[in-house]
């Protein structure tokens, strides 16, 4: 990013923390002020460059901003572009960083903080939901980094913060989430790559191994030492080293890559290790759950 400072500016990273209601705002703004940013949440747009301003006369006492500007500010809201175009175009170092997950997860949010979506006064969430997205569009297309929370933890999310605002790094925009499931007990809805495995040799049928999980060593042992199985994780790995890219150039920000078994129990979770491990070691970001791990007791 390229800025004109005027001489003897103090230069100010500012960052413009929106995106939709529920979708974690308030977390990244803990994370932040962790991180050693002045932090104000629920800032109305046409108060940024004057806040900016105080900050820049405060003689370097505040050098790194994050401010909070969402549908809360009602009408105010509508200023936001022009305020956006204004704080890209000055002296500071300006980045706008849009939270965003999917509609299912940010109604169950708000049904169990039982708070009411800013935007569904007739009480339905997802009314108030799909208005906010038609207002934010325009918004999230100028972000310069989004996250989808989703599927994300606390910590997950503060990860992700950390390595954008502290060590300096890349965001992507895409996350990988490895999960093993059972066939038993359905194909996980959100699923974007499904991979079966109930073609390779079933510990299931080994008395030792019957009781253990593909988190133990004998499992991962039997299932792994088959030529088969060697086979099919090269294959794998090469495809998804392939397509990731193509994901990423689409402006995916999560890809579910759910790989299941019989019970999600022996084969499923081994592979899911296995894949997992290959794709952080080739520095992506991965997330790695096993949905039915527990429920096959037989």
């Amino acid at each position: 990013m390229v800025n004109i400072k005027r001489k003897g500016v103090i230069s100010i990273k500012i960052v413009i923390v929106t995106g939709m209601s529920g979708a974690g705002k308030s977390s990244a703004m803990k994370c932040l002020e962790d991180f050693g940013f002045y932090c104000i949440d629920n800032m109305p747009p046409i108060l940024i460059p004057k806040f900016v301003e105080i900050s820049t006369n405060a003689g370097g006492v505040i050098d790194k901003v994050a401010l909070v500007t969402d549908i809360r500010s009602r009408s105010l809201f509508s200023d936001l572009l022009n305020t956006l175009d204004q704080m890209k175009n000055g002296e500071h170092e300006c980045e706008i960083l849009f939270l965003d997950a999917h509609d299912d997860v940010l109604i169950k949010r708000y049904k169990e903080t039982r708070r009411q979506h800013p935007l569904s006064l007739d009480g339905k969430i997802i009314d108030g939901i799909n208005k906010e997205r038609e207002l934010m569009a325009k918004v999230r297309q100028r972000a310069d980094h989004i996250i989808d929370t989703t599927k994300l933890l606390t910590r997950d999310l503060r990860s992700e913060l950390s390595n954008i605002y502290v060590s300096g790094g890349s965001y992507d925009g895409l996350i990988l989430d490895v999960m093993s499931f059972g066939y038993k007990y359905g194909i996980p809805n959100d699923a974007d790559l499904v991979l079966d495995v109930r073609f390779l040799p079933n510990p299931f049928y080994i008395a030792e191994l019957k009781p253990q999980t593909g988190l133990n060593k004998d499992v991962q042992d039997f299932v792994l030492c088959h030529e088969q199985t060697q086979e099919f994780l090269k294959k794998i790995t090469d495809l998804l080293e392939y397509l990731i890219p193509f994901y990423k150039q689409e402006g995916k920000n999560q890809l579910v890559i759910a790989i299941g078994c019989t019970g999600g129990k022996h084969r499923s979770v081994t592979i899911t290790e296995v894949i997992s491990k290959h794709l952080k070691d080739s520095n992506h970001r991965v997330l790695t759950h096993h949905r039915d791990i527990d429920k096959d007791s037989k």
